[in-house]
């Protein structure tokens, strides 16, 4: 589990295909206190490590299923790519975003982008699939990033993006025609489900 509070941005090192998809990705984390079979949120990706290392700088590496690849935005990743990170909920952490599973459930596009002060409005377009799942006031995750839905409009739907998460995270990157990862409230999820299955 996680809660959509970015706490590094990570560099793709290199990518190999060796049946998986492997990534290797630079990090800030101590690497001496990332095991083997930790879980790290990779652009809201939820990616097992298999190694870690520290030459030239730290580093953990990933392996990616081709099922994985077909459902995010991973297969546009390169190397010198930023990545927002997040290391899996400890008991006792702050519960500061949203719950978040790492389970990614397609790819939204950025259709526009408008400054509003010192902050930014994005607008967002959702496959059909996941549209009713996105409500005004809500909790998104956005490539690993829990945000608040300002407004929904059909498939399209806004945030506000704030001058210190665009700082903290690749946010301060995007532009208009990027594909992120989106993940949506596990609530919407169960509430939707609940509400198929009592037929109402």
């Amino acid at each position: 589990m996680f809660t959509g509070i970015i706490t590094d941005m990570g560099e793709v090192l290199a990518l190999e295909q060796k049946g998986d998809l492997r990534a290797r990705i630079a990090t800030g984390y101590a690497v001496e206190t990332i095991d083997i079979g930790a879980s790290i949120a990779c652009d809201g990706v939820c990616l097992t490590v298999v190694a870690t290392g520290e030459t030239p700088r730290g580093w953990f590496d990933v392996e990616i299923s081709a099922e994985t690849v077909s459902k995010t935005n991973l297969g546009a990743w390169h190397p010198g790519r930023r990545l927002n990170l997040e290391r899996a909920l400890r008991v006792g952490d702050e519960l500061g975003g949203h719950i978040v599973s790492g389970h990614v459930d397609g790819v939204a596009g950025i259709v526009a982008m408008q400054e509003e002060g010192a902050s930014t409005r994005f607008t967002f377009r959702a496959p059909d699939a996941l549209a009713g799942f996105i409500a005004p006031k809500g909790s998104v995750a956005l490539n690993g990033t829990s945000l608040t839905v300002n407004e929904v409009g059909g498939a399209e739907f806004g945030v506000n993006i704030i001058p210190h998460t665009k700082a903290v995270t690749t946010w301060g990157q995007a532009r208009p025609g990027d594909l992120v990862n989106i993940e949506i409230d596990t609530l919407a999820r169960y509430v939707a489900r609940l509400r198929e299955w009592s037929g109402t």
